[in-house]
């Protein structure tokens, strides 16, 4: 016959008065967590005690009941009904629900105490955004939620937000598919089918990191922190109706910008508002960008400009800074840190220091009305203005300036009005009656085009003319290096030479070469262009055509240089046709090294090579015998003796040798690079010392 189940007793409840209970011992919360003792008074203060206590009768020696009660679970409501009474807020006598387990049950007190802490659940963070939300319906406040349930303003914020994501995304958090930082992340966007796209995109990626939720939800976005954004400020953003996406979950920097077309017409706006209060000062023109690129200043002239001169009021402020900040660093040498006050109020006397230093400038009337100025932000989001830059094309000659005396200058300023770009478009200018605005850029560039190639079809009819215009060309390459390729794109790249010998300077061919250029700069006008232009077309033939050599002389380049197997400079067929060339130019000119003066030295050649190339030196120039004279010499003592014996034997190393003619051009081959290059060229020869028998590469053979 089945044994019947037990039936399960309740332990029964009752009313007991508040000064017949005491705090258990048994209680195994020692350590304070939640909800402070002081709020949860107020809560029941208000609303009640929501939840019995859990007593037991106090029993005398022999086992007797007392009347008191002890509390093992419960005590924290004991504590705030205790805290109650002693503010008169309670009654020593008021009844408590309680249930009252019996003396001698089998559970004990400790028992009691823990499974009513461990049992709990804790309320799950969606159904507390649940009830946060349905109190915001019913016309509570956030800050009313917050203080009604004892957690921070930002708390219920927090909660709340929760709301501005998908409640397809809510029910897989619900279900355990996704974790709270995962869908607090999703809170940065209020785009649900967005939050829902980035779920699927990364839903079976091994990567679902909070961080890269974010990144993809805001990937369309500008940080509040950017500089464009602090220079118009989020506050005149909202204003006109921008949306700001902001993560309560975590530090944002002030969250992101959504609209960002509508924070770029803003920026737009406030920079040419700027630059409009800047034409006033009468630039020629004025560029604007949020920011532009390193190197926009390069090949413009900068108007140096003189700082304004400080007004007693200000020298007296500077000085009264000054003394304070020496005062306040003497007064707390001694300190091993400042007080914050302290701290702060030398930042801000630095700050202003720095002021009284960063003067503006005052710039020449003269100068003003051909130069500009570039207006964009700084990276801590301040305006930045850099003024006083000269285009090239916008430099006058110091005869146009002579046709002009001051008072006309000064008309043509007034009247000028500055051209304002920005992103590189000129913005468009007000209307006024009878006046003519410039053609617009891009019909500009399409006539032009015509012109160019007309003026190049009757170019090519008027030999002389070109003749002029290609030795005004390089003259100005030549002489005065300038930068701008003019309306003839034909240019000499004057070559240094990165590499050379100390002799090298004081050669007979350096001090010819100086003296010739020398002569012609003395010649030439080269301040006028228009002056220079008339010389050059009424030379005659034979010193147009002097004056054309000296110029494309000093692009003749015959280096050898080490080719680069990656591509990032000269490859080996580059320099092999690279010294082809020099090779067809030497023989068409007739180039005799040693009648240009150059003689091996020890310095030059015989102590920068090996012992073999020594001893094949002297036996190329003197024969085998008077090599043999000289081959159980050390290197310097050969290389001494090597330089005497062929002082002026007319020897050469193949490098400086005129050159045979060969049958044409370099092979097209393709092969090994180092191959095909003449033997001086390939040669890894590194001059150092290497036995006199060792086999050994000759300069020439």
């Amino acid at each position: 016959m089945a044994t019947a189940a037990k039936k399960v007793i309740l332990s029964a409840s009752r009313d007991i008065p508040f000064n017949k209970l005491v705090l258990s011992q048994s209680n195994v919360r020692r350590i304070k967590a939640g909800v402070s003792i002081e709020d949860l008074a107020e809560d029941i203060a208000r609303r009640g005690l929501l939840q019995n206590l859990n007593v037991r009768p106090v029993v005398d020696g022999e086992g007797k009941e007392t009347g008191m009660f002890e509390i093992p679970a419960g005590g924290r409501r004991f504590r705030a009904l205790e805290l109650l009474a002693k503010k008169k807020r309670l009654a020593r006598t008021a009844p408590v629900p309680c249930h009252v387990r019996a003396a001698d049950s089998d559970i004990s007190a400790e028992e009691d105490s823990l499974a009513e802490n461990v049992q709990r659940a804790a309320l799950h963070p969606l159904d507390q955004f649940r009830a946060f939300q349905t109190f915001r319906e019913q016309g509570l406040s956030e800050e009313d939620i917050a203080a009604r349930f004892f957690v921070s303003v930002n708390t219920v914020k927090q909660r709340l937000k929760l709301a501005s994501v998908s409640e397809k995304l809510l029910d897989l958090y619900a279900e355990d598919a996704m974790t709270l930082d995962q869908l607090m992340a999703f809170t940065v966007s209020t785009d649900h089918a967005r939050q829902e796209q980035v779920w699927e995109a990364i839903e079976h990626s091994w990567s679902k990191e909070p961080y890269q939720i974010r990144r993809m939800l805001t990937e369309n976005t500008v940080r509040a922190s950017d500089r464009r954004v602090r220079f118009v400020t989020i506050e005149a953003y909202e204003e006109v109706g921008g949306a700001v996406l902001r993560d309560l979950f975590q530090d944002d920097d002030g969250g992101w910008i959504e609209d960002v077309a509508l924070l770029e017409r803003l920026v737009g706006e406030k920079l040419t508002s700027e630059a409009e209060t800047i034409a006033e000062e009468g630039w020629k023109w004025i560029s604007v960008a949020a920011d532009f690129p390193y190197g926009h200043t390069n090949g413009l002239r900068a108007l140096p400009g003189t700082p304004v001169d400080l007004t007693d009021e200000e020298r007296a402020a500077r000085e009264a800074l000054r003394e304070e900040f020496d005062r306040l660093e003497a007064e707390y040498a001694e300190a091993d840190e400042l007080p914050d006050e302290v701290d702060e109020r030398l930042g801000e006397i630095e700050v202003a220091l720095d002021a009284f230093e960063d003067r503006p400038k005052q710039y020449d009337p003269a100068e003003i009305g051909r130069a500009g100025s570039f207006v964009s932000i700084r990276h801590d989001g301040q305006l930045s203005v850099e003024r006083g830059y000269v285009r090239p094309e916008d430099e006058v000659s110091e005869g146009d300036d002579a046709k002009c005396d001051g008072d006309a200058a000064t008309d043509r300023r007034t009247v000028q009005r500055t051209i304002i770009t920005v992103g590189g478009e000129s913005e468009p200018q007000d209307e006024e009656d009878d006046a003519i605005k410039p053609l617009p850029e891009r019909l500009v560039i399409e006539l032009t085009a015509h012109r160019s190639l007309a003026l190049r079809d009757a170019l090519a009819d008027n030999p002389s003319v070109a003749m002029t215009a290609l030795i005004h060309k390089l003259v100005r390459d030549a002489f005065q290096h300038v930068s701008s390729p003019g309306c003839l794109e034909a240019s000499v790249r004057q070559v240094y030479f990165p590499v050379q010998g100390d002799d090298l300077k004081d050669s007979a061919a350096a001090k010819t070469v100086d003296d010739r250029h020398e002569a012609w700069k003395a010649d030439l006008p080269l301040e006028d262009d228009e002056a220079l232009w008339a010389k050059i077309d009424g030379l005659d033939d034979a010193s147009r055509m002097a004056l054309l050599a000296h110029c494309v002389s000093f692009g003749v380049n015959a280096l050898y240089e080490k080719a680069n197997p990656y591509g990032a400079g000269p490859t080996a067929r580059g320099v092999q046709q690279r010294i082809h060339e020099a090779d067809r130019l030497a023989r068409a000119v007739g180039l005799d090294m040693v009648e240009a003066g150059w003689r091996p030295t020890v310095d030059n050649y015989f102590g920068r090579v090996t012992k073999p190339r020594i001893l094949e030196a002297v036996r190329e120039a003197k024969g085998e015998e008077t090599a043999q004279l000289i081959d159980h010499l050390k290197k310097p003592d050969m290389a001494k003796e090597a330089e005497r014996l062929l002082a002026d034997s007319g020897w050469l190393p193949e490098p400086l040798r005129l050159p045979g003619i060969d049958d044409g051009t370099p092979s097209d081959a393709e092969g090994d690079d180092a191959e095909a290059l003449p033997a001086f060229l390939s040669d890894e020869d590194d001059g150092e010392d290497e036995p006199v028998d060792a086999p050994q590469t000759v300069a020439a053979e």
